[in-house]
């Protein structure tokens, strides 16, 4: 596994190092000496799939928040996302920014977000299934999310925002501006 961190400290995007022969090829998808060499979560209780069978679906920009926040590790099985993380740690000298990364089946990457970031993705073909491991387990009252389209946010989404596919929760999140974030920077 190649580790390559990403413009925002914490976040990186991991690709596979394939051993290939006539058969085709073989990687880890996780090691957790190699998470734990880099100060990060190698635990995860639970693990989740979401699947989507339109291009243009978008869930998110959501994250827990304490005492059940958590840390994600996410690649996608089938299809392909527009994965955007956005740093909503307090007194971050990133607050507010985002990364943004091409996930796909074809391209095995995948992508750790730790606690303190708000997640989200876009689905750019149907029929896509994304997995998740994640560092707590999902507790309802713990759940936040940010409005996907914030201009504050200056996510440019890959998809005609008149035709996204949203849940109604995703619909009434709050901007950045308006949201109080309960993670601090350091």
């Amino acid at each position: 596994m190649l580790f390559r961190p990403l413009n925002i400290l914490g976040l990186f995007l991991i690709e596979l190092e394939k051993m290939e022969d006539e058969r085709g090829f073989f990687s880890r998808l996780f090691c957790s000496d190699a998470f734990l060499e880099r100060g990060l979560c190698a635990n995860y209780p639970q693990w989740s799939v979401s699947f989507n069978d339109r291009r243009g679906t978008l869930r998110g920009l959501h994250f827990q928040a304490p005492p059940h926040a958590q840390g994600k590790l996410l690649r996608v099985a089938r299809g392909s996302v527009f994965d955007v993380a956005v740093d909503i740690r307090v007194g971050s000298p990133t607050y507010g920014q985002h990364v943004s990364a091409i996930l796909s089946a074809e391209n095995g990457r995948q992508i750790w977000i730790p606690a303190g970031f708000a997640h989200g993705y876009c689905t750019l073909e149907p029929n896509t299934e994304v997995i998740y491991k994640v560092t707590d387990y999902y507790a309802p009252d713990c759940d936040r999310g940010l409005k996907w389209d914030d201009a504050a946010l200056g996510i440019r989404w890959p998809v005609d925002p008149a035709g996204v596919r949203l849940s109604d929760k995703d619909r009434r999140q709050p901007r950045l501006g308006d949201a109080v974030s309960p993670f601090k920077f350091g």
